[in-house]
């Protein structure tokens, strides 16, 4: 991993996000891509793209450029390199197109998260980008101090489908020389037996070479509210899980579980696209 990306909105939850992927950058000799998005109206794109300066926009840009300085003389950001980019371009778009561009290996998102018709209708910028991620995408929520990560809980199916994420999970978790918590969520529209279960773990598993982990059966009333409540029983500093990128009416009748948990979990968040 050489290459964070951290969105800001200049708020206090993408300051958050931004005190955590500080961290990981030490841990790892790694560089910081701060990246604000302006998302302007029509017909100043237009202007933009001709060339013309219009004196609102450099104010932006300017207030835009001020903040960063700012912020870049944060002591938590001491020693490591940090380049700061403002693009113009709806906030999820812009964030995906970056982080393909410039070839991140991590996104770092603060979130407030959404609930009710808010979250049914529009949803958050951070919930867009983890559904359409192709690079692995964690989520902050609130100011968690020392990011210890040693905890670390992986919910999944443990289908074949799961096994080329899996591999990018376990470089993450190297990272923080983690304890692993496998998790299949077993709920009365989903039940397996503890045998079955356990079976399909096993085989899984088989075809990885990790340590410092552990597998287990969690029963609970949906696939949610189970990895919320095995990730508090076992007091998890991170949970990871994957998520299936889709979008139109399959992502409207079928709303992603990453997408909830990211709008509803307190713990930090970590996703990882089939």
């Amino acid at each position: 991993m050489k290459r964070i990306l951290v969105p800001t909105d200049f708020s206090e939850h993408a300051e958050d996000a931004l005190k955590i992927a500080a961290q990981i950058a030490k841990k790892i000799n790694c560089e910081i891509f701060l990246l604000h998005m302006l998302e302007l109206p029509s017909q100043m794109s237009d202007a933009i793209s001709g060339g013309s300066g219009i004196p609102e926009v450099m104010l932006f840009i300017k207030k835009a450029n001020e903040t960063f300085q700012k912020i870049k003389e944060r002591p938590y950001l001491n020693g490591i390199s940090v380049t700061e980019t403002v693009h113009f371009e709806r906030a999820s778009n812009g964030i995906l197109a970056f982080s393909k561009k410039n070839k991140i290996d991590l996104i770092v998102m603060g979130s407030h998260g959404s609930s009710g018709i808010e979250e049914l209708l529009i949803g958050s910028n951070t919930e867009k980008v983890v559904r359409l991620s192709d690079t692995p995408v964690l989520v902050i929520k609130k100011d968690i101090g020392k990011f210890e990560g040693k905890n670390f809980v992986f919910a999944s199916d443990f289908s074949n489908e799961i096994k080329k994420p899996f591999k990018k999970m376990i470089e993450f978790i190297k990272i923080f020389d983690a304890n692993l918590f496998l998790v299949m969520i077993c709920t009365p529209n989903s039940f397996k037996t503890t045998l079955t279960g356990e079976k399909l773990m096993h085989e899984f598993i088989a075809d990885f070479d990790i340590q410092n982990y552990s597998l287990h059966i969690f029963n609970d009333a949906n696939v949610e509210n189970g990895i919320l409540n095995f990730s508090n029983s076992i007091n998890a500093d991170l949970i990871g899980l994957c998520t299936h990128g889709r979008t139109g009416l399959a992502h409207f009748f079928n709303r992603s579980i990453s997408e909830d948990l990211v709008n509803h979990a307190i713990k930090p968040v970590i996703t990882f696209k089939i």
